[in-house]
């Protein structure tokens, strides 16, 4: 059965689609546009001697990313709008902050929600602010609202009432219930001034919090995406002197060895990403089965491995919140449905 090793392939090595046949085009398109890396690909074959129905298909593609390209900077100048009277310099994070800060990653890629990190000491004013400039929550049950305040990395999700568009404020990058415990405040100093107003990630804190993201923090839905990410992140990166060393004084700082090293060995596995082989380590067998889950799609850009991928949503949970709050959890949610 196919799945969606031709689409990483092909963003490794563009050349590697000379030749494809009709069927190998439409298996390959259907498994970016349901990775959503439909405008990455594009990009990457931008060059390359195309079929005139796929050249097409990838036109509309590079069309939707630079529209919500131009959609994301402006949900940014406006969240800097409704921050700066309070002198809050908010952090942007992931798609957003490529974009802003126009690092490689952000070519093609699709930007979701605007995802900020800001001191946790300034979110009730922050919160405030961003109501007053007409966001509402998307979630304001009492469980919901109260699961938040109490165990999560961030406020409940804010939804603007006119623009439709979502903010989500972090204050830090992984729940208060984690195995794990990142250090907010250092990711917050070293952060990088990138506009009056605006901050980014350091370099090495940026690829911490990817691989954060992609193995610490969920189910591996969308991973390939976050992975390339990781990829052209480390391609630009790696080249300053000094950086695996500051990687690796970073990942630690932040208890993120093993996702990092993760990371770095997965991007190595499937885009041929140039990594520190000390830093990366090895445990083929272990890695075998993410692969397996990163690239769980078919033809026709269906999920499959249905079993992989509860596996994978179980160790989210668990990685999330202790068994019994877990259970609790689970309980609450599910009476709600």
């Amino acid at each position: 059965m196919k799945d969606a090793r031709a689409l990483a392939t092909a963003l490794a090595d563009p050349v590697s689609t000379l030749g494809l046949a009709p069927d190998g085009w439409t298996s390959l398109l259907a498994i970016a546009r349901a990775e959503r890396l439909d405008g990455s690909l594009a990009y990457r074959l931008a060059d390359m001697p195309l079929p005139a129905p796929v050249a097409r298909a990838l036109e509309d593609a590079r069309a939707q990313a630079e529209f919500g390209r131009t959609q994301a900077l402006w949900e940014v100048e406006m969240a800097r709008r409704a921050l700066a009277p309070l002198g809050i310099a908010p952090i942007l994070l992931k798609g957003s902050a490529f974009a802003f800060a126009g690092l490689p990653a952000a070519i093609g890629r699709v930007v979701g929600d605007l995802d900020i990190l800001l001191p946790r000491e300034r979110l009730d004013e922050a919160e405030a602010a961003l109501l007053a400039a007409g966001f509402e929550w998307a979630k304001d049950d009492d469980y919901s609202q109260a699961y938040y305040r109490r165990w999560m990395h961030e406020l409940p999700p804010l939804v603007h009432r006119d623009r439709g568009s979502m903010i989500d404020v972090h204050h830090s990058i992984l729940p208060l219930t984690a195995r794990r415990r990142p250090d907010a405040a250092a990711l917050i100093e070293d952060s990088v001034e990138v506009a009056p107003g605006l901050r980014i990630l350091s370099p090495a804190d940026m690829i911490v919090h990817a691989a954060t993201h992609l193995f610490a923090d969920g189910d591996l839905a969308g991973g390939l995406r976050n992975l390339w990410d990781v990829d052209r992140l480390l391609r630009l990166f790696a080249a300053a002197p000094g950086f695996w060393a500051r990687l690796d004084a970073r990942a630690r700082r932040h208890q993120m060895i093993e996702p990092v090293a993760l990371a770095l060995r997965l991007a190595d596995r499937l885009f041929a990403t140039p990594v520190e082989p000390r830093l990366a380590g090895h445990d083929r067998m272990r890695d075998t089965l993410f692969v397996r889950r990163l690239l769980a799609r078919d033809g026709w850009g269906r999920s499959i491995r249905p079993f992989n991928r509860l596996g994978f949503y179980v160790r989210s949970h668990w990685m999330r919140m202790p068994p019994l709050m877990l259970a609790r959890h689970l309980w609450i949610k599910a009476r709600a449905k």
